[in-house]
């Protein structure tokens, strides 16, 4: 990518804040995420409870998550952002005062859990239809990779910070966290953009409309049920703090390494795909990475080494960021600016299925059959469904260029 490009693309300036602004929120989150998953297995050291911390934040996400768009399309985004990352400081500040006036248990994390599915779900919408209003459409591919790299370099540091600050007890963790989502909260204030509200009167029919649209676009439909497939049955992220402390005897710090690895992986592609960007024959590149997830979560699941486990690991970070970056550029380009909170939201509803409910599915096989079982049958699971996507969608696996005509 040219330095000119750069540059004009950071002389966008709400577009810099809103990056600045995910990015602490992203990295908070990351450390609130790995201390909690931790601190219930301390707690409890049950697979189905990690499981369960999954699904109590799926259930309100998904019962929320399409008034949520609406509201996105009604509202300023950069307000509703603001809002989430401050719930999100109040979930990590509630965590603080529990652990230091001692009345933490299993039934206040799955609380928590439920209030972080609640925010998520007006969150993600509003954040994806952000990017849009802010960078013009000639920079708009460029402007999620970049976004993307942010995060996973959000997604690498804050595990494994948190990690580390658990080693001093968690509530050091989650006051660090709270700290950095005050400041994301505050920075979103600061996003300025032409807020044009959406038309017409509220009904189920107009909520309803992102699902209309996304239901019409078969090649978005294929890619985004592909990630939702490929990462609920390959997830393997709530079954780390067992294969972190059962199988590779490590303590926080690798849990939170391990956490980082497939964020490490990401970051790289997404280094090469601002770089050199997906121009031809995306469908059959999309397919092929998900494949090599599913191979890479196989290799994770049946590894005893820790370094072998960490490559792993990357190796489905790198892998999914295609598919994260193919299904965002995609979904945008396509939709027009007065959906986009909608079909956002059928979006981060795909995303919250692929990984909440994921991390259910995950942690209730592994208290049925066992943690190797359940990585490794949801990595085969994976591969499989990459194949199947090949006869159930074949305008996906023909798919050459982002901006082809989906109609």
């Amino acid at each position: 990518m040219p330095d000119g490009s750069l540059k004009e693309l950071f002389a966008q300036r709400s577009f810099v804040r809103f990056w600045l602004a995910r990015l602490f929120g992203t990295t908070s989150l990351q450390m609130l995420m790995v201390a909690l998953a931790w601190h219930m297995y301390d707690i409890t050291s049950s697979a189905w409870d990690l499981g369960l911390v999954g699904l109590f934040q799926f259930v309100p996400a998904l019962l929320l998550t399409l008034p949520a768009g609406h509201l996105a399309d009604r509202v300023h985004r950069g307000h509703i952002f603001s809002v989430c990352m401050a719930m999100l400081a109040f979930a990590a500040l509630l965590l603080l005062l529990a652990v230091h006036f001692q009345f933490a248990n299993r039934e206040l994390i799955l609380g928590i859990s439920v209030l972080l599915g609640m925010t998520r779900a007006f969150q993600m919408p509003a954040q994806q239809a952000l990017t849009p209003q802010l960078v013009p459409t000639a920079m708009l591919q460029r402007a999620l990779t970049l976004s993307s790299g942010a995060m996973q370099v959000a997604i690498i540091c804050g595990p494994a910070l948190g990690g580390l600050l658990y080693g001093a007890g968690p509530a050091t963790v989650y006051a660090c966290s709270a700290g950095l989502l005050l400041v994301a909260a505050a920075l979103a204030l600061t996003i300025r953009y032409r807020h044009v509200p959406a038309q017409g009167s509220a009904s189920w029919r107009s909520v309803l409309a992102g699902v209309g649209f996304v239901w019409r676009h078969k090649v978005i439909l294929g890619a985004t049920s592909l990630d939702l497939f490929a990462v609920l049955l390959g997830g393997a992220t709530a079954l780390l703090p067992i294969f972190a402390r059962d199988m590779l005897q490590t303590g926080p710090l690798g849990l939170g390494m391990l956490r980082s690895a497939p964020a490490v992986g990401a970051l790289v592609t997404s280094v090469v795909l601002v770089r050199w960007p997906l121009q031809h024959r995306v469908g059959k590149k999309l397919l092929i990475a998900v494949a090599l997830f599913g191979l890479a979560t196989l290799v994770f699941g049946l590894s005893h080494s820790f370094g072998l486990s960490l490559f792993a690991l990357l190796v489905t970070g790198a892998a999914d960021n295609i598919s994260v970056v193919t299904r965002s550029t995609l979904v945008q380009l396509e939709t027009p600016n007065e959906m986009r909170g909608r079909v956002s939201a059928v979006n981060s509803i795909f995303i919250g299925a692929s990984n909440q409910l994921g991390e259910f599915e995950s942690g209730a096989v592994a208290a049925a059959f066992g943690p190797v079982f359940s990585v490794v049958s949801g990595g085969i699971g994976t591969m499989l469904v990459a194949a199947a996507w090949l006869k159930l969608f074949p305008d996906l696996a023909r798919r050459d260029r982002m901006h082809n005509d989906l109609s």
